[in-house]
């Protein structure tokens, strides 16, 4: 391999055909987008291999669990950052399989709360450790103080990234 070309592994990824002196921003975010890949990659096969599961599910179920009192489609939706059309397959799959309940509002009959039924809470508690398991494997390359620096700098990237799209950058813009 020429020695101007950046690999995070043999496998073909995002930034592998970058050489050196490509642009410094440009090589950040495949970089980004490279890690955020091979992470989701992992946990997907991690949660289909050992629970029968889907990523979207289990994340339905993770924002449930971190709302006892329920959430609307439309919370679900935001927080999921998916369309209610996709909320709602999901949720339509996960009420007929018992591990969510589906109550409609006395006030508004279109407004549904989602939580989880029991059933739901024991499955989801016995995917929790091994999934933060898979997580900390995942990350163990990097110390305490390393992550804290990294989560430091993505915070601040995210601020950045914020701050461009309320000035209404734009892709493309070349003003």
């Amino acid at each position: 391999m020429p020695q101007d070309v950046v690999a995070l592994s043999p496998a073909a990824d995002r930034e592998s055909g970058l050489a050196r002196h490509d642009k410094l921003e440009l090589r950040v975010w495949l970089r980004l987008l490279t890690c955020a890949n091979m992470i989701e990659g992992r946990v997907r096969a991690g949660l289909r291999e050992t629970f029968d599961i889907t990523l979207p599910r289990f994340d339905l179920l993770a924002q449930l669990d971190r709302a006892p009192d329920g959430l609307t489609m439309g919370e679900l939706s935001d927080r999921l950052m998916v369309s209610n059309g996709n909320v709602t397959g999901l949720a339509d799959r996960l009420v007929a399989e018992g591990l969510v309940s589906r109550a409609t509002a006395s006030h508004d009959r279109r407004r549904a709360r989602l939580r989880l039924t029991p059933a739901g809470k024991r499955a989801f508690d016995v995917m929790t450790p091994v999934h933060e398991r898979w997580v900390d494997d995942l990350l163990a390359g990097l110390d305490r103080t390393e992550m804290a620096a990294l989560l430091d700098l993505l915070a601040k990237l995210k601020h950045s990234i914020r701050a461009a799209s309320e000035a209404g950058a734009k892709p493309g813009d070349t003003s």
